[in-house]
């Protein structure tokens, strides 16, 4: 329990709460349920022969609140047996629904059903607060899931998790800017035509003007930065950590990570990006391009901006890889009827509840079979979306030491752009991570 408590603090400082532009316009603390019960207890409260099941989840918008009340009302109708309830917990600007479970994982009350952030999965799995879903969701049943959700969802060959949407980052741009500047705009249906890494970083040099800066990469200062940026390294050859999770250092400071730290730091050195954009900066004409996300595109249509999209930055050599990930379901230690919970799990996760859920959110499905129940995601900006997930989606990475990686290597990316050492700066993240998981991990 110790390594529970130490890492469940880390992740409070962390802050897991950026990357997939989750709980935007959230509401309060909501119970999904027509009877509310004061703790998260698993135990079975109703009449003999009923199985309760309990969800915890952060507090989402207004329509995805009000797609978990029609879901559990009619499963509840359809299954007597099993009833269940929701709890939502908000966690806009807090830590309300960390802390929560922090308290319920010593006290043995966690929730039948709990939603964790995609990078956490492993984390929560290495300490043995979920547990597998493999024998819920089949090898059949996964195929028909984006790889990138099975592979985030995964954790020593095992399943932990399982999401019900995804997110993908994209670079828009301004035609207007373009068309100034005399560039011509990058492909929005042939990868073969997205800028490369030496195109971005000139093409953002051109379109810097006194009026506006030629791109946006800083999402935020925290997860944000490890999210849109860390599949910069993929690309680049480099890994964060080793295969199995376990060690950082030769990976995460290797020459590639380097070399590939250093290429971002030329966009805010040489002042083509800026370290502290100001709000809605492309939005609002204050960057010519932007490393934004699937869920951007709403508020792009929205507005009179003359935008268009491309692929993620490839590398030189043509190396491809994409941001992904989203919340996913797990079922915990402390439930008292894991089978009820997976039958459940098993279908909200259905391809077409998935198809009304993603819809409901504005967010790209995890089910590929999903996408024929969909409007919108056969050309533009969201086809180019769930293309890149299915061709060159990479998850985060795969450790229970994630939340000091995320942490370490965003401040060591602030530092680095702020005018400090590459080498140092990524010699100290591979160090603190080794540290860590030696610590709380080694086996």
């Amino acid at each position: 329990m110790k390594k529970v408590l130490r890492t469940l603090g880390v992740l409070a400082l962390g802050g897991m709460l950026v990357a997939c532009g989750n709980n935007s316009g959230a509401t309060k603390q909501a119970d999904t349920s027509s009877e509310s019960k004061s703790d998260g207890s698993t135990e079975a409260k109703s009449a003999e022969g009923v199985t309760d099941i309990t969800i915890w989840g952060p507090t989402d918008t207004a329509a995805i609140e009000a797609w978990w009340v029609e879901k559990i009302e009619q499963w509840n109708k359809e299954n007597p047996d099993i009833q269940v309830k929701r709890e939502a917990i908000d966690r806009a600007d807090s830590y309300a629904y960390e802390n929560k479970i922090t308290t319920a994982t010593t006290s043995g009350d966690l929730p039948d059903i709990l939603y964790v952030d995609g990078p956490m999965v492993s984390y929560y799995a290495a300490n043995g607060i979920t547990i597998p879903l493999d024998s819920y969701f089949t090898a059949d049943d996964l195929k028909d899931f984006m790889p990138s959700t099975v592979q985030a969802d995964t954790y020593d060959g095992k399943l932990y998790a399982i999401a019900a949407t995804e997110s993908s980052v994209a670079l828009f741009y301004n035609k207007d800017y373009l068309d100034k500047a005399g560039i011509a705009y990058p492909s929005d249906t042939d990868i073969k035509q997205a800028w490369t890494w030496s195109q971005f970083l000139e093409n953002s040099k051109k379109l810097t003007t006194d009026d506006y800066v030629g791109t946006n990469i800083i999402m935020d200062k925290g997860e944000g930065i490890i999210y849109a940026l860390g599949q910069f390294f993929t690309e680049g050859g480099a890994e964060f950590v080793s295969e199995d999770g376990s060690k950082a250092d030769g990976y995460i400071n290797s020459d590639k990570s380097i070399k590939t730290a250093e290429y971002l730091n030329e966009f805010i050195k040489n002042g083509y990006a800026n370290l502290d954009p100001v709000k809605d900066e492309f939005l609002n004409g204050k960057a010519a391009t932007l490393l934004g996300g699937s869920w951007n595109i709403a508020d792009l249509e929205k507005s009179d901006l003359n935008w268009g999209v491309s692929y993620f930055p490839v590398a030189d050599d043509g190396k491809a890889a994409s941001p992904t990930g989203d919340w996913a379901a797990t079922i915990t230690k402390d439930s008292k009827n894991p089978d009820a919970a997976g039958k459940f799990l098993q279908w909200a996760m259905s391809s077409d509840n998935i198809a009304t859920y993603a819809s409901a959110v504005a967010k790209p499905a995890s089910r590929i079979s999903s996408y024929e129940k969909m409007e919108g995601w056969d050309s533009g900006a969201r086809a180019l979306m769930k293309w890149q997930l299915q061709n060159t989606g990479v998850s985060r990475p795969r450790t229970p030491s994630y939340s000091v990686l995320s942490t370490d290597f965003s401040a060591a990316m602030l530092n680095i752009f702020a005018g400090a050492d590459a080498k140092e700066e990524l010699d100290n993240v591979a160090k603190n991570f080794d540290e860590n998981y030696e610590m709380y991990y080694k086996k």
